[in-house]
């Protein structure tokens, strides 16, 4: 999967992620990026992952460990910019129809957008049944499968998180049970209706990693993102006073003005905080 965006560049199944490293953006050279490696491993990939034969994973990890190199020596010019994350339902995250394009516009606003990686959501799942085994009478049988899913996705993206840790620029993804545990002091891990106990998990490893400034998406009137998204939103501020959260409703009948206006606030403050950090 890509973003429209070159600056946070990321591959579900290979278990990248954008930049969490710096504290400023290292802006990517355009003609570099959208002419030379983005286009050239937009390409690779399709190429690999719709061939007719078996696929191979001494060519997947391969290709995970070069496309990190390509972008991690990519040129790059000093600008800083607010961090601004985004988390929240699952289509609507990731989907740029379904959010209005955010990445686009969080760029286009001067901010970086960082989107936490898609695989992360698979091994919430995975990780959901070891709970209901320990609390809710569900099989044991079925923890030890969700833990060997878990295993069978961090052995598959193993190459990319080594690489990640050698970079210059970018950081590993989070680990499942570091997101269980920043998330167990302020919900429970029984809240597990949509995105659950890990959406609050994400915005807690963002802000750990220095990303305050962070977009909560949802569908209209979604019931579990009012308690693991906005309801935790006051927690969050309390516990991280740097912390500049936004929930944005999405719906077809909802004002992309009023949208507009509420990132564009969300982005001033950032500034300002970014402003403050340089003096």
């Amino acid at each position: 999967m890509e973003t429209n965006s070159t600056h946070s560049y990321y591959i579900d199944s290979k278990g990248a992620g954008s930049n969490k490293k710096w504290a400023y953006q290292l802006l990517i050279s355009p003609v570099m990026a959208k002419g030379d490696a983005y286009e050239k491993w937009k390409k690779e990939v399709i190429s690999f992952i719709t061939q007719d034969k078996l696929l191979s994973h001494r060519k997947f990890k391969q290709m995970c460990r070069q496309i990190i190199r390509d972008f991690d020596n990519l040129d790059r010019v000093d600008v800083k910019k607010p961090r601004v994350g985004v988390v929240g339902e699952i289509l609507v995250k990731f989907h740029p129809a379904a959010n209005n394009d955010l990445v686009g516009l969080l760029e286009s606003e001067g901010a970086e957008a960082v989107v936490p990686d898609l695989t992360d959501f698979l091994l919430y799942c995975f990780y959901n049944t070891g709970f209901k085994a320990d609390n809710l009478g569900f099989s044991k049988k079925s923890k030890r499968i969700g833990r060997l899913g878990i295993n069978f996705f961090e052995w598959l993206r193993s190459a990319a998180r080594d690489e990640f840790e050698k970079s210059k620029h970018f950081d590993p993804p989070a680990h499942i049970d570091d997101l269980a545990n920043y998330a167990r002091d302020i919900v429970s891990e029984g809240n597990q209706t949509g995105e659950g106990w890990f959406l609050t998990g994400e915005m807690m490893e963002l802000i750990h990693s220095g990303t305050p400034n962070i977009v909560c998406t949802q569908p209209f009137a979604c019931l579990p993102n009012h308690v693991v998204g906005k309801g935790v939103i006051k927690e969050l501020r309390h516990r991280f006073p740097e912390s500049n959260i936004v929930a944005i409703d999405y719906d077809p009948g909802a004002s992309e003005v009023n949208q507009l206006n509420r990132i564009k606030l969300m982005l001033s403050t950032a500034n300002k905080n970014l402003a403050k950090q340089s003096l």
